[in-house]
């Protein structure tokens, strides 16, 4: 019964079904490093790219620096109907993406 309340995302499947990396953090938080190929959108602008980012069509894995925001960035994402998972922190996406 717990198992369906805490089921893993399958990152792996995620990527291979054409998953993109947008990174919620900071312009400067960026560019001190990141995932290779990811997208970086703040959060505070993500409403206004949602029709952007909905048009890919294709799963989105939002992160940042601990999971706070890509939280909140994936619930908006959601909301407009986006395939969206929080990935939290970014530095644990980057073995899905070696």
């Amino acid at each position: 019964m717990f198992k369906k309340l805490f089921k893993k995302t399958d990152y792996t499947q995620l990527f291979k079904d054409g998953a993109v990396v947008i990174d919620v953090r900071s312009p400067k938080e960026f560019s001190g490093g990141a995932i290779p190929g990811s997208e970086n959108i703040p959060l505070g602008s993500i409403s206004s790219k949602t029709k952007q980012i909905k048009s890919l069509k294709v799963p989105v894995i939002v992160v940042c620096a601990s999971g706070m925001r890509s939280r909140t960035a994936k619930a908006q994402l959601k909301a407009a109907g986006v395939n969206a998972y929080n990935g939290g922190s970014w530095t644990k996406m980057i073995p899905y993406v070696e």
